[in-house]
């Protein structure tokens, strides 16, 4: 079992950045490939990036390849997402997911959630 807990939403203007966290619980933390998806009001799940479990290996959404970063630090339980040169089509509700195999991008395929945080660009 983990347990996911987002962090770090909020409001910023156009071209601004925000550091999300998604904090785990749980000793086997570095065995979960972790992806971040959101979603937007009236609008389908995304996938946005995902992190391996084994390599470490990443993987954008052309949306947001090249603007956001993400990361993760084993010793603390934690992935990041960096997002920078935020847009306004970046607002949505951002939750991480945890699967215990090779990342993926779809999200029936992951078994833990978070309960999601809100991150509104204003233009």
């Amino acid at each position: 079992q983990v347990q996911l807990v987002e962090s770090g939403g909020g409001l910023v203007q156009a071209g601004g950045s925000l550091r999300l966290s998604c904090a785990a619980s749980g000793r086997t933390f570095s065995s979960y490939s972790i992806a971040w998806f959101r979603q937007a009001p009236g609008k389908p799940l995304e996938f946005v990036c995902g992190i391996n479990r084994d390599s470490g290996s990443t993987y954008y959404a052309d949306s947001v390849k090249g603007r956001f970063t993400i990361s993760r630090d084993n010793a603390k339980n934690t992935v990041y997402l960096q997002m920078n040169s935020l847009k306004p089509e970046d607002t949505a509700t951002y939750s991480c997911a945890a699967r215990s195999g090779s990342m993926v991008v779809t999200a029936t395929s992951y078994d833990f959630w978070g309960q999601g945080t809100q991150v509104t660009v204003s233009s």
